[in-house]
């Protein structure tokens, strides 16, 4: 094992703390507030070759994996992003770039890739249905082959970015559940282009994480060629796995990467507050609970890089999974204790605007529901690790 990050590990480190310094915390307040998408940013770690990360260099990327991607999500996020350094690169390059890199046929790598590497094409991913919800295999979204085309009807729910994607990941039914040899199969993959006449997006309101679009979205008999599917059909829950895991690993980089900004503002206050003739960082009614949140936060990274590093030296879903979502409820836990208590340092100015707090209290709150709940993550572990019953059916 090697806890150090080798050069080019270094180096994009390094580069994702120099954007992130071009757009501080009031930048992402005033995206958040006007509900505005951040063009200035999407077009920063688009030019440094972020969004093509995991992209092989033959399409144009860096050819680099999962475990490098953390490492540039972390550090936007801790230095000023927050979840808006995460937000962007899941959308595209996890459920985009990195499941078609992986399980994409050459053409639809030859078409897609370059353009995701170049930050000219959005995606987005078509999972979640307003009656399934976690229980994905339940999902009613039907593929129908018609001819030498697919037809895709069905509706989904919680779509980010679906608004401006140029691509979406779709995923449907192929073979009813009813009829399906065992449950698990009959799901299949498709890449659409987006937009299509056929896809309606209605945006949701929402708590936060404003500076992107939520959406409501149903297909309308839409019409995707043949080659749009993901091979191989019915197969495709295994392939859904393998982007569901970097998700659940981007997301526990999520609360590390919030974590660290929240603490880091809370102690730079506490230094400066004066009360009762003292700085109040001096009190160990705040030094504790920020320390023993920081230090179990570092334990989840430990644990997100193992299974990062899993991921990319392709081990089995089951294993990676594992990981990933200890590292999440791990993570999860730590990560609203910490913002938590940033805002317990700042008082009553925790709860303004002004000093970003609040809005990282709502951000990291999402994730305690996305991509996957807590509950889930620690179903996951009793079953799956511990050996226990399995305590839901699907």
């Amino acid at each position: 094992m090697n806890f150090e990050f080798n050069e080019e590990q270094r180096m994009i480190a390094n580069a994702a703390r120099d954007i992130a310094k071009d757009f501080p915390p009031e930048y992402w307040r005033e995206k958040e507030e006007n509900g505005e998408f951040a063009e200035e940013f999407f077009k920063a770690i688009s030019d440094a070759g972020f969004m093509g990360i995991v992209i092989p260099e033959e399409y144009g990327g860096g050819g680099y994996g999962i475990t490098e991607l953390l490492i540039a999500m972390e550090e936007l996020a801790a230095n000023g992003c927050g979840m808006a350094g995460i937000w962007y690169m899941v959308l595209t390059e996890v459920f985009g770039a990195l499941t078609i890199v992986r399980h994409g046929t050459e053409e639809q790598k030859e078409k897609y890739l370059p353009k995701i590497a170049k930050g000219e094409m959005e995606f987005c991913m078509a999972l979640t249905e307003p009656d399934a919800g976690t229980n994905t295999l339940a999902i009613r979204t039907t593929a129908v082959k018609d001819g030498d085309e697919w037809v895709i009807n069905g509706n989904k729910i919680f779509i980010s970015g679906a608004d401006r994607a140029k691509g979406m990941l779709i995923i449907a039914r192929t073979t009813p559940r009813e009829k399906a040899e065992k449950k698990t199969h009959g799901i299949s993959l498709f890449l659409a282009d987006l937009p299509n006449d056929a896809v309606k997006v209605n945006p949701i309101p929402k708590h936060g994480i404003n500076y992107s679009k939520t959406c409501e979205v149903s297909f309308n008999n839409l019409r995707l060629p043949e080659n749009a599917l993901i091979p191989p059909l019915d197969g495709g829950w295994y392939h859904l796995l393998d982007t569901l895991n970097p998700e659940r690993m981007s997301f526990t980089t999520a609360a590390i990467g919030i974590s660290r900004l929240a603490i880091s503002k809370a102690v730079e206050y506490s230094k400066q507050r004066v009360v009762f003739k003292d700085p109040i960082g001096s009190y160990q009614g705040l030094q504790f609970p920020l320390a023993e949140a920081y230090a179990t936060l570092e334990c989840a990274k430990l644990m997100n890089f193992k299974a990062a590093t899993l991921f990319d030296q392709g081990a089995n879903y089951r294993e990676v999974g594992a990981t990933a979502n200890m590292a999440k409820a791990v993570a999860v836990e730590a990560g609203i204790k910490a913002v938590y208590w940033a805002m317990q340092v700042f008082g009553g100015y925790g709860y303004s605007k002004e000093y970003d707090v609040e809005r990282w209290w709502r951000e990291i709150n999402l994730i305690r529901l996305a991509p996957v709940t807590q509950q889930m993550a620690l179903n996951f572990i009793a079953e799956h690790i511990l050996g226990m019953p399995k305590s839901y059916r699907t």
